[in-house]
């Protein structure tokens, strides 16, 4: 997902539409309605992604954040997504992949369920199935579509997971979300946030453990990180590790 954000910033670039200032009020209005939603309507608030997501998609289209005088589309949602700008750009995502979807159908399997659905579109394209993949994403539950989903696009069975819970500091989230960001662009939209923070400290293992002579621990850290490649520069890096002196 986040590797298509290039593709948008790089739209900015272009020559600005002209700044439909009635319609953009009307939008943004409707973006900062959705968003103040009272916490206790949190569910009905979600039930709302379908037009945040299209909203968003018009904002950027038309770039109506300059009526709020910011410079770019990212200040736009780093203002209104303080905690994290990936779900936005998943709900465009959504809008974007899934037009055939009818709405409600959307607002029926939820969120979550439709941002696993717009991989497997965004994948297909104009292959993709969309009256199967939608009864799908409603007989199964979350993390059993999840699970159908990754099978359909990488072949295997995903392993089993945990959940793992950190407290963080709100000044420690800037430099961890950046670091997820940055591994995510290195190594692909289709990577989960999971197999990001897995690559990070397996770079940081191999490091550590390079200078300590812990063999274990670096063997594994070498392991997963060869995983990173496709197989031809697998096969190189062993091919440079075995002639090396």
């Amino acid at each position: 997902m986040i590797g298509l954000t290039n593709l948008w910033i790089n739209r900015e670039n272009l020559v600005s539409p002209a700044l439909n200032i009635r319609r953009a009020v009307f939008v943004l209005g409707k973006i900062d309605e959705i968003l103040t939603w009272d916490k206790g309507q949190t569910h009905e608030r979600d039930q709302k992604f379908v037009d945040l997501g299209r909203y968003l998609c018009e904002v950027r289209a038309g770039r109506y954040w300059r009526l709020d005088k910011m410079k770019s589309f990212d200040d736009f949602l780093e203002k209104r997504f303080p905690d994290s700008r990936r779900k936005a750009y998943y709900l465009m995502a959504i809008h974007e992949n899934l037009p055939r979807v009818p709405k409600q159908q959307l607002r029926e399997i939820g969120w979550t369920k439709a941002r696993e659905l717009a991989k497997v579109a965004r994948r297909e394209g104009e292959r993709f199935e969309c009256a199967p993949w939608v009864h799908r994403a409603r007989e199964l539950p979350k993390e059993d579509f999840k699970r159908e989903v990754e099978r359909h696009l990488t072949g295997r069975e995903s392993e089993a997971w945990e959940l793992l819970y950190f407290k963080l500091y709100k000044s420690q989230l800037k430099v961890i979300e950046q670091a997820l960001e940055t591994a995510g662009l290195m190594l692909g939209s289709d990577k989960s946030r999971g197999y990001c923070l897995e690559m990070i400290c397996a770079d940081f293992l191999a490091g550590a453990n390079l200078e300590n002579g812990g063999s274990e621990a670096l063997l594994l850290a070498i392991h997963r990180l060869l995983g990173m490649l496709n197989p031809m520069q697998r096969q190189q890096a062993l091919h440079g590790i075995e002639i090396a002196p």
